[in-house]
C-alpha cells in the first residue's frame, strides 16, 4: 500500500524517539478524491488512533492511515532525500486526487481517473484543468477546459498533440477521439 524508504524510516524513528511512548506517524489525505487533495504526515499519539484506522508496521515504528484516506494512499511513496539544498521528506501519492480504478471498471471511470492522475496535474501548472462532459456511443470523449486553459492560444495543441494522443494510446480500441466543447475567451484566469 505505502512504501517508506529506508532513509525515511530511519528519519521517522529518530523523530518518534523524542515523542511520548507509543506515538506513531499518521499518513493522511486532506480533501481526498478532489483536485485540492493534499497529503501529509503528522504525529499520532496512542489516544488518537481510531477503531477503523489501518496500522502498518515498519522498521521501528508504525504508520496509521485513517479509513477515508486509505484508498487514496494506494501506491504512495515516502522518502527522505538529502541534496546540496539540505534534507526533506517527500510524499508522492498518485491516487490522492482520484481513487484508483480497476482495469475492468466502466470506461468513464477509467477515463476520469486518467484525467485526474495524468492530464490535470500537467494543466495545473498553468492554472488549468479539464473534465469529462460525456463519452459518446461511438467512443468520442467530449471535454471541457477550465481555469487557465480558458483563452489559451495553445489549447488546440494541448488537446490534439497531448491529451488525445495519450488517451488514444491508453484506451486503444475503446475511444475514437477527443473533442473540446469549451468556449475559449480571454478571461482573468487565462494563461498567455
Amino acid at each position: 500500500m505505502i512504501t517508506i524508504s529506508e532513509s525515511a524510516q530511519e528519519h521517522f524513528v529518530k523523530l518518534l524517539d523524542k515523542q511520548a511512548p507509543k506515538t506513531r506517524i499518521r499518513v493522511f489525505v486532506v480533501n481526498p478524491g478532489t483536485r485540492t487533495a493534499e497529503c501529509g504526515v503528522s504525529y499520532c499519539p496512542e489516544e488518537s488512533v481510531e477503531k477503523d484506522d489501518t496500522i502498518l508496521a515498519f522498521n521501528g515504528f508504525e504508520a496509521v492511515l485513517d479509513h477515508e484516506s486509505t484508498p487514496f494512499l494506494e501506491d504512495a511513496e515516502i522518502d527522505f532525500v538529502t541534496d546540496q539544498m539540505g534534507s526533506q521528506l517527500t510524499l508522492k501519492a498518485p491516487n490522492a486526487k482520484a481513487r484508483k480504478v480497476s482495469d475492468d471498471s466502466p470506461l468513464r471511470e477509467r477515463v476520469q481517473y486518467f484525467i485526474e492522475s495524468e492530464v490535470n496535474p500537467g494543466l495545473a501548472s498553468h492554472g488549468g484543468n479539464v473534465q469529462i462532459v460525456e463519452i459518446t456511443e461511438d467512443g468520442l470523449v467530449i471535454l471541457q477546459f477550465g481555469g487557465g486553459c480558458n483563452g489559451c492560444s495553445m489549447v488546440d495543441v494541448t488537446l490534439k498533440e497531448g491529451i488525445e494522443k495519450q488517451m488514444l494510446a491508453e484506451f486503444e480500441g475503446e475511444i475514437t477521439g477527443v473533442k473540446d466543447t469549451t468556449e475559449h475567451q480571454a478571461g482573468e484566469h487565462s494563461y498567455y
